[in-house]
């Protein structure tokens, strides 16, 4: 079972702690993604991540960060983004999601220091390295994990406590910005979020390049380049990485046989499904069932990946 999915649009499902809590707190470790690299996504939650061992590169609407040790990083919300392991090295990282609203309870409070944050496109993210000056909000990010993992009773209310806190110094520091005029949404991540959108809800289908490009009313070139800017891959590479993603959890989760996998997620040749599901996943789809099924049959055994 994942913490969070994928709708149609690409925006991201956040699975909450609690369902009635909009607050996600984990802490978790890169080498359980596939390929050490979550999908490119979005939603409307704010999301923190602080790396706590290893190195980790992250993408924001196509510009690349490389976070190590004890650097946080703030993700703003509707931000198309994603991370991935640096070089294949190995990174733990804590990770909170929180949904805007959860500092909604005073409309005044919301609407003079929550929304104008969320709603300007000049805040994609905040970054928060080893300097001195930005340990008050590394502090406040260990705080919530320990009182996570402590879940001592009513718990729930010092975390939110501590998100205003940390939601302050995140205000203060984006003052300049946020006093300036609000701006539209950059088109091209307009465009971006169009396209990955129709691969998301298409990808059972023949895809052609021409037809991704049509989903945004561009040229097949202007999507090639967009798709280079944004997410580092030709769109046909990344249609193949989300079919190869949902065969996987098609394997997992499901009895139909390899070829109803392949031709479910859109492969129309079982040997070219095979081939690169190898490439990207080393080893073959019987071999990552067989994994799978030994994973779940014995619960003391290491548990196989999974999509966070």
């Amino acid at each position: 079972m994942t913490d969070s999915d994928l709708m149609e649009d690409a925006s991201e499902i956040v699975f909450y702690d609690h369902p009635d809590i909009p607050v996600y707190i984990k802490e978790d470790d890169l080498s359980e993604y596939p390929d050490m690299k979550a999908l490119c996504h979005w939603h409307e939650d704010i999301e923190v991540i602080y790396i706590t061992d290893g190195e980790m590169n992250y993408q924001i609407n196509g510009r690349s960060i490389l976070l190590k040790e004890q650097d946080c990083l703030v993700i703003n919300s509707r931000q198309l983004h994603y991370g991935y392991s640096h070089f294949y090295h190995g990174c733990r990282f804590v990770c909170i999601r929180f949904h805007p609203k959860l500092l909604g309870a005073n409309q005044m409070i919301y609407k003079n220091y929550v929304m104008p944050f969320i709603e300007n496109q000049g805040i994609e993210s905040l970054y928060f390295d080893k300097h001195l000056e930005n340990q008050p909000v590394k502090e406040l990010v260990r705080h919530i994990l320990s009182l996570k993992s402590g879940r001592e009773e009513a718990y729930e209310l010092e975390v939110i406590g501590t998100l205003h806190q940390l939601w302050r110094i995140l205000f203060r520091r984006c003052r300049s910005v946020i006093r300036q005029e609000i701006t539209p949404d950059d088109s091209d991540i307009a465009l971006q979020k169009r396209m990955v959108s129709y691969i998301y809800e298409h990808y059972r289908d023949t895809v052609i390049l021409e037809e991704i490009a049509a989903s945004a009313n561009i040229s097949r070139s202007k999507c090639c380049i967009i798709f280079k800017q944004y997410l580092q891959q030709s769109p046909i590479d990344f249609l193949n990485r989300y079919r190869l993603e949902m065969s996987r959890r098609l394997l997992e989760n499901t009895e139909y046989n390899i070829t109803q996998i392949a031709f479910s997620c859109g492969f129309n040749h079982l040997s070219y499904f095979s081939k690169i599901f190898l490439r990207e996943f080393g080893c073959t789809p019987t071999e990552y069932r067989r994994q799978h099924l030994f994973c779940v049959a014995d619960e003391s055994k290491p548990r196989c990946s999974e999509r966070l």
